[in-house]
C-alpha cells in the first residue's frame, strides 16, 4: 500500500467496510489453512500516519504514532481507537512482524488506559517478540469510575465489560494488522489472568473462532458467585476477627496434618482436596479470642464457613477455600501469608470485601442499589436476584464443542493456593467440559493446577513457566503439552523447579532424587476417593 494512496483510504473503507471485516473474521477463523506461517517477517505495507484516517461508522482512530526502537521495543505504529461507545483500545504494530497477535486480558473491573505505565511496558514486551499488540479498557476509565461504580444504571457498560469490548477489539485489530502490513494475520492469540482469564474463557465460549490459541490464568469464570463468597467470608470474619498471626498457626496445623500425604514433605499440598484437616479437632482451644497461640469457639466457627464455602438454602452454593494457603511464602516474597489481603487485611478492609461491595452496590441487581449494606446481604434470597448479570458476566458454559471445532486450543492453569480466587472454579469446569466433550477434551483444553501457588504467581511452590510458548507449539506444531517445567526464583536465583502435570495427573516424587529439581518427578494419574 502506497503512501500517496492514504488520501483515499478512508474512503475506500467506508464504501468497503462489511467486506473487509468479514474477510478478516474468516482468516482469522482457518488463519492456519489460508496462510501457514511465513519464515520472514512481514515489514508494513504503509506508512503508520495514515491509519489515523481511518475514522470509520464502527470505530475512531484517535491517534496513529510512529515510535521509534527504545529499550528492548522495536521501532513500531502504535494506534488508539475508540468503539463506540467508550470503549477504547490500543493495537500496537511491529516494524517486523512475526504474523502472530496477542491480545492481552485485564484485571480485577479493568478501566486501565493503555496509557498507563504499567500497561505500556506489556505491550513493549509483546511487540518485542514480534507480536502486533492488541489491548482494550473494556469501555470505561477506572480513574474516573473506581472498580464496579462504571456500571451504575449503564447496562451498555455492563455488556461490554463482560464480553462486547474484547470480541470488537480484536476484530478492529485484525483489520488494522491487515491492512497495514497487507496481510492477515497466521494465528490470532490471548493471554489473561483472574478477569483476564474470564475473558478468554467468554471469548472461546461465545466467539469460539476468534483466538486460534488462548491461555487462561486462575479465570473469575463464575464471577457473580465468587463475589457473594466474598461477602460471605467478610461477614464471617466480621463476626469473628482472626489475626494474621493466628493464620500462622492454622498453617503450622495444617501442614503438620497433610504435608505428608503426597509422598514428601516439601511444604506443598500437591491436591488440597486429600487434606482431612478440621479445625474444631486440629487446633488449639481456648475461651479467650485475643491469644494468639489458641481459638476460641467463634474463630473455629469462622474458619469452618470459610473451609466449607457458601451455603444457601440448605445447599452449597460455591464451594469452600482449599486448605494449604495459610502459610507464608519463602523469604524474597512481600506477602506474610495467602491470606494476607484478599481474606484479612489488617487495619481496613480485605480486597474480597472490598470487590464483594461494588459488584453488590453497582452490578449485581436490577435496578442497582448504590446503598447496598454488605452486611445486610440475604445468602438465601439475594443470590435469586441476580439473574441478568449472570447471563451477560459469568463464562460458565461447559459446551466448547464449537471452539474445539474451530481447531481452537486453550491452557487454564490455576494456583492450588489462591485466595483471590477459589481454584476448585478451574478443577469444576474443567470436569464440566470433560463431562461434554469425554475423553478428548485433552486433545484441545488443558488444565494445569499449580500446587502453592498464589493468585495468578507467587507463593509456596513454583509458579513461573512459559504458558504461552507451550500453546504456540500446541496450534502451530501440534505438540501438546504434557509436562511443563515450571521454576521459582527469587532474585535471580533458581531455587527448584517442578513439573506441571495436565489435570488430573500429579507431579510424584521419585523417592530418592533431588526434591528440588523436576527431574526427580513423574506426571502420574492416582485414583481419587
Amino acid at each position: 500500500m502506497n503512501v500517496r494512496w492514504s488520501a483515499d483510504l478512508s474512503r475506500c473503507l467506508k464504501i468497503c467496510q462489511g467486506a473487509i471485516t468479514l474477510l478478516i473474521s474468516c482468516a482469522g477463523a482457518v488463519g492456519q489453512q489460508l496462510a501457514p506461517l511465513s519464515t520472514t517477517a512481514a515489514r508494513p505495507s504503509m506508512e503508520c500516519a495514515p491509519l489515523a484516517e481511518l475514522t470509520v461508522p464502527a470505530y475512531s482512530i484517535l491517534s496513529a504514532t510512529q515510535l521509534m526502537a527504545s529499550g528492548r521495543a522495536p521501532a513500531r505504529c502504535r494506534v488508539v481507537g475508540v468503539l463506540p461507545p467508550e470503549i477504547v483500545f490500543e493495537v500496537v504494530l511491529p516494524d517486523s512482524w512475526n504474523g502472530r497477535i496477542l491480545m492481552t486480558g485485564n484485571g480485577g473491573y479493568a478501566g486501565t488506559s493503555p496509557d498507563a505505565r504499567q500497561r505500556r511496558q506489556r505491550s513493549d514486551r509483546v511487540v518485542s517478540m514480534g507480536f502486533v499488540s492488541v489491548y482494550t479498557n473494556t469501555g470505561h476509565d477506572r480513574e474516573a469510575e473506581p472498580l464496579g461504580t462504571f456500571a451504575l444504571n449503564s447496562r451498555q457498560k455492563e455488556i461490554d465489560y463482560s464480553f462486547r469490548a474484547v470480541r470488537l477489539t480484536i476484530q478492529t485489530a485484525k483489520e488494522l494488522a491487515s491492512l497495514y502490513y497487507d496481510q492477515a494475520a497466521n494465528y490470532t492469540y490471548w493471554q489473561g489472568c483472574s478477569t483476564g482469564g474470564r475473558q478468554g474463557l467468554m471469548a472461546a465460549q461465545r466467539f469460539p473462532k476468534d483466538f486460534d490459541g488462548i491461555v487462561v490464568g486462575a479465570p473469575v469464570l463464575n464471577f457473580t458467585d465468587t463475589q457473594i463468597w466474598g461477602a460471605w467470608n467478610a461477614q464471617a470474619l466480621r463476626e469473628a476477627p482472626i489475626s494474621l498471626p493466628k493464620i500462622g498457626v492454622v498453617a503450622d496445623a495444617v501442614y503438620a496434618r497433610c504435608d505428608g500425604l503426597d509422598g514428601l514433605e516439601d511444604g506443598l499440598l500437591d491436591d488440597p482436596r486429600d487434606c482431612d484437616f478440621v479445625p474444631e479437632r486440629d487446633l488449639p482451644r481456648c475461651e479467650a479470642a485475643d491469644d494468639e497461640l489458641c481459638f476460641s469457639d467463634a474463630e473455629v466457627g469462622a474458619l469452618e464457613k470459610i473451609y466449607g464455602g457458601v451455603v444457601s438454602r440448605g445447599k452449597v452454593l460455591f464451594p469452600g477455600l482449599p486448605f494449604g494457603a495459610e502459610a507464608k511464602p519463602p523469604t524474597g516474597q512481600r506477602q506474610s501469608s495467602g491470606w494476607n489481603g484478599w481474606l484479612i487485611s489488617e487495619n481496613q478492609r480485605s480486597r474480597q470485601e472490598v470487590f464483594a461491595e461494588t459488584f453488590l452496590r453497582f452490578m449485581a441487581f436490577e435496578p442497582d442499589e448504590p446503598d447496598f449494606d454488605l452486611r445486610e446481604f440475604d445468602f438465601d434470597s439475594d443470590p435469586r436476584r441476580m439473574e441478568f448479570i449472570r447471563s451477560i458476566l459469568d463464562a460458565k458454559d461447559p459446551d466448547l464443542t464449537r471452539f474445539r471445532d474451530a481447531g481452537g486450543k486453550m491452557i487454564m492453569y490455576f494456583g492450588w493456593a489462591d485466595t483471590a480466587l477459589n481454584p476448585l472454579m478451574g478443577v469444576n469446569y474443567y470436569e464440566g467440559v470433560q463431562a461434554v466433550t469425554g475423553p478428548e477434551t485433552k486433545d484441545f483444553f488443558r488444565l494445569f493446577m499449580v500446587p502453592g501457588m498464589f493468585h495468578c504467581g507467587g507463593g509456596l511452590g513454583v509458579f513461573q513457566t512459559d504458558y504461552l510458548g507451550a500453546l504456540m507449539d500446541w496450534v502451530e506444531s501440534g505438540e501438546s503439552p504434557e509436562r511443563l517445567v515450571a521454576a521459582r526464583a527469587v532474585g535471580g536465583a533458581t531455587e527448584m523447579t517442578r513439573p506441571l502435570c495436565p489435570y488430573p495427573e500429579i507431579a510424584k516424587y521419585d523417592g530418592s532424587g533431588d526434591p528440588t529439581s523436576a527431574e526427580s518427578f513423574a506426571c502420574v494419574s492416582l485414583p481419587r476417593p
